[in-house]
């Protein structure tokens, strides 16, 4: 029964590894992702540093790496994933692939948060002797930084979804509990139990993110 202790520690054991898992790829993936995405940005035609080639490659290699299916880039990255943590299975096994598959995604939120900055911002500073840096952090960042936590937010969403996906091939987390005893064990109290907990996790993320964004808005 759900009102077991023991079913009650497993679920908050489980709780803890997606909130780690997450909580890391999405730290990361956001450290990776909004560089490229200001890059793509700024390199665009008729922005503050127009350069086609290198935005051509930036766009192409983000839609390559947003057009591979978790699951696949679960498996097809094992060797790289043992490289880089030493292990495939487990939380940290499943951060490296969580981030993977989440730094393009952020790479096309930040660029559509920063397309919204209105152009006669970017001009006003120009105007004002602004280098590229000062326009990035200065004017680009602030103005964007609303879209930027609500995309972010759809990003963290995302991964606690990917993150039950990976707990179906052993990654731990909510996922990797609903398939153990849910499943494979035929306990219905215990997936009912895990949907709910992932169903208040993902309310509970979207909430924080749409307060946090409205905060910053400057609209």
């Amino acid at each position: 029964m759900v009102w077991d202790p023991r079913v009650w520690s497993l679920l908050v054991e489980a709780l803890w590894e997606t909130l780690y898992m997450v909580g890391v790829s999405l730290a990361l993936s956001a450290l990776f992702g909004m560089p490229l995405g200001v890059l793509l940005v700024i390199t665009g035609p008729r922005h503050i540093r127009p350069n086609a080639a290198l935005h051509n490659i930036l766009s192409v290699t983000i839609n390559a790496g947003r057009s591979i299916p978790f699951i696949i880039l679960l498996v097809a990255i094992v060797p790289f994933t043992r490289l880089l943590v030493g292990t495939s299975i487990g939380t940290t096994g499943a951060m490296v692939p969580l981030t993977v598959g989440a730094i393009p995604f952020v790479a096309r939120v930040v660029e559509s948060a920063i397309l919204e900055v209105e152009w006669g911002v970017i001009e006003a500073a120009q105007a004002m002797g602004a280098t590229t840096w000062q326009i990035i952090a200065k004017v680009l960042v602030p103005e964007a930084m609303s879209g930027l936590v609500l995309g972010l937010t759809i990003t963290a969403v995302s991964l606690v979804s990917y993150s039950a996906m990976a707990g179906a091939v052993g990654g731990g987390g909510l996922g990797d509990l609903a398939v153990r005893y849910g499943y494979q064990r035929f306990r219905g109290d215990i997936m009912l139990a895990t949907v709910l907990v992932l169903v208040i996790l993902v309310q509970g993320i979207q909430s924080l993110g749409d307060w946090l964004a409205r905060r910053l808005s400057r609209r």
